[in-house]
């Protein structure tokens, strides 16, 4: 059975780099490290990375789609929150970083990053967000 290539490409917005200058250098290493880790996986084992995910519920429906936002624990006191778009035409999975956040406030972080991504399908009509 031949394997295919996949690229996986890894795009951090302005809100996970402000959390990342505000880590330790160790946490910053971390993070990179885990972030890395879990990248490399994908390739040969996206059942396995999926398995160290996990999901939010979130508030609402999105209208039938599922979503791509995920949580990666780091370390006992930081997640990261990303996206992952996986797109088998191009053969890429693109890791897209949201933020980086202390277990105290993933949940309200997630829910607010979740609201910003989502914003067309959850609080837009039913008829613009098939479209998109």
């Amino acid at each position: 059975m031949a394997v295919r290539n996949v690229d996986v490409l890894i795009e951090s917005t302005r809100g996970f780099e402000k959390d990342i200058v505000r880590l330790s250098e160790d946490e910053k290493v971390t993070v990179i490290q885990k972030i890395n880790d879990c990248a490399s996986l994908f390739p040969t084992q996206k059942a396995d990375v999926y398995l160290k995910l996990r999901r939010l519920p979130l508030a609402s429906d999105l209208n039938g789609y599922e979503s791509s936002l995920y949580i990666l624990q780091v370390s006992q006191k930081l997640s990261v929150i990303f996206a992952v778009d996986e797109d088998p035409i191009f053969g890429q999975v693109i890791l897209t970083l949201f933020r980086a956040v202390k277990h105290d406030d993933i949940d309200k972080v997630y829910k607010d990053v979740a609201d910003s991504l989502y914003q067309e399908l959850l609080h837009g009509n039913r008829e613009t967000a098939q479209i998109l």
